[in-house]
């Protein structure tokens, strides 16, 4: 039963996250450590920074807005 709820609980924080645009680094570390072991894994500051930027332009020629 626990183990149930503590899956629910991963499952909806995970849900928050994506809704309020809040990247989910432990699913990123997850996917890179499975799926592209020969590649760094990104600190979370800096997949955090490449989320943010990827998201809103960071100022990389593209307008920053929210719409």
């Amino acid at each position: 039963m626990f183990n149930d709820l503590s899956r629910m609980g991963k499952y909806l924080g995970q849900a928050a996250r994506m809704l309020v645009g809040m990247p989910d680094y432990d699913t990123y570390v997850e996917h890179m450590r499975s799926k592209h072991p020969e590649q760094p894994v990104m600190s979370y500051e800096d997949f955090f920074r490449e989320r943010q930027d990827a998201r809103y332009g960071g100022g990389k020629g593209r307008p920053v807005r929210c719409c």
